[in-house]
């Protein structure tokens, strides 16, 4: 089953996933801590913009609904780019929508490079793999 990209039953799937890999995936190589207004939403009641985080503090990556209150950097990201990035894989679709003015960054700009490592292990593209089947 698909669900819109960020909504209450993709979270939900997203964890169940990302749970089943706990333990099987290496730490995360940079802690982040940051807080996400993604505009554009194509769904819910009526609102436009979503705020979500991601934090990889903990050693693993964990994207969840709502801000946290100490966050390294905010992202401004429309929809769509924010589903290129974090579901498709597709860096790039950010660094376009960077350079064209489409996302805004306040606080630590390292830690959001940083993040643009190396390629993932197989575990984590198996887990990109799934995500990308349970979006619509």
């Amino acid at each position: 089953m698909a669900y819109p990209f960020l909504s209450d039953e993709w979270i939900e799937e997203a964890k169940r996933i990302r749970g089943e890999y706990k333990g099987k995936t290496p730490p995360m190589a940079h802690s982040v801590r940051m807080n996400l207004v993604v505009t554009e939403v194509p769904f819910g009641d009526g609102h436009t913009t979503l705020d979500a985080h991601m934090d990889t503090s903990s050693g693993d990556l964990e994207l969840d609904l709502g801000h946290i209150d100490e966050q390294d950097l905010k992202v401004t990201v429309d929809y769509t780019t924010a589903k290129a990035i974090l579901v498709e894989g597709n860096p790039q679709a950010g660094m376009q929508a960077f350079m064209a003015g489409k996302v805004r960054v306040e606080g630590d700009m390292a830690k959001l490079m940083a993040l643009q490592g190396g390629p993932p292990d197989e575990s984590a593209q198996e887990i990109a793999t799934r995500l990308r089947e349970i979006t619509e």
